[in-house]
């Protein structure tokens, strides 16, 4: 099956266009043999420029798969270099979650996607133009779930995914909400950061937080975006609860 009935089905929109349309045109003509492959676009990919607005139509399934790829080989190129534990690892988090048959594909895909320069700034403000907040979130749960895949999260990885985060549009207090969720067994303190908040929180302003939160990851904003992201975005508000239930135990609270 060629690539564009596999990771990319569902049609492609705005990653077409700009500095991911740049990397995944080259990668698509590395596979296809052909190094001058056409993006079937109306115009060039160019990089962002201030105060332009596109006119590409909403972000299908198939841009938010290819942007998360792009986004998770820049991660895998943060130290300089790729090695062959740290892509077993991405072949396993593709397959757990693409599924056996399209996590293979994805996987094809990427290591062209790696051979390419990743701005991965101008990347992440591509993608903030074009997704809501929501599907943004998500998308970086998924890349602090690879970066936590073999137990550590790595000084270069962690600066590439903050300024993902940071050029992505995401809010400090959503990027350490996330990454609360990783350090349940050593911060105590973990489940004040998951709704955001202090532990002198008042009851009043947990339960207010919860609901805030709960209203954020709700699965239903992500629907639109695909399963997969339905169902990273389901994994965060189910440890939205699991805070809230800590918390509550914590206080003796019903």
């Amino acid at each position: 099956m060629g690539i564009g009935k596999g990771i990319l089905y569902g049609g492609l929109g705005f990653v077409l266009a700009g500095p991911i349309g740049a990397i995944i045109g080259a990668a698509i003509g590395l596979l296809s043999g052909n190094s001058k492959l056409a993006l079937p676009s109306d115009e060039e990919p160019t990089a962002p420029q201030s105060g332009r607005s596109y006119s590409y139509r909403r972000p299908s399934e198939g841009d938010i798969k290819v942007s998360i790829l792009v986004l998770i080989a820049a991660v895998m190129k943060a130290d300089g270099h790729v090695r062959k534990t740290e892509l077993e690892l991405v072949k396993q988090f593709l397959l757990k979650n693409y599924g056996e048959a399209e996590g293979k594909r994805a996987l094809q895909f990427l290591k062209e996607i790696l051979q390419q320069d990743i701005d991965y700034r101008a990347v992440a403000q591509q993608i903030k133009v074009y997704v809501n907040y929501s599907v943004r979130l998500t998308i970086l749960h998924f890349l602090l779930d690879l970066s936590h895949t073999d137990g550590e999260y790595a000084d270069q990885e962690r600066r590439v995914i903050e300024q993902i985060a940071a050029n992505m549009g995401i809010a400090d207090t959503d990027y350490r909400s996330i990454l609360s969720l990783y350090g349940k067994q050593q911060d105590p303190d973990w489940a004040y950061k998951a709704l955001e908040i202090a532990p002198t929180a008042t009851d009043e302003e947990l339960k207010k937080a919860y609901r805030r939160m709960a209203m954020k990851y709700h699965p239903d904003k992500v629907a639109s975006a695909g399963e997969d992201i339905r169902q990273k975005a389901t994994e965060k508000f189910r440890a939205i609860n699991e805070a809230y239930e800590t918390i509550k135990k914590q206080r003796n609270l019903k």
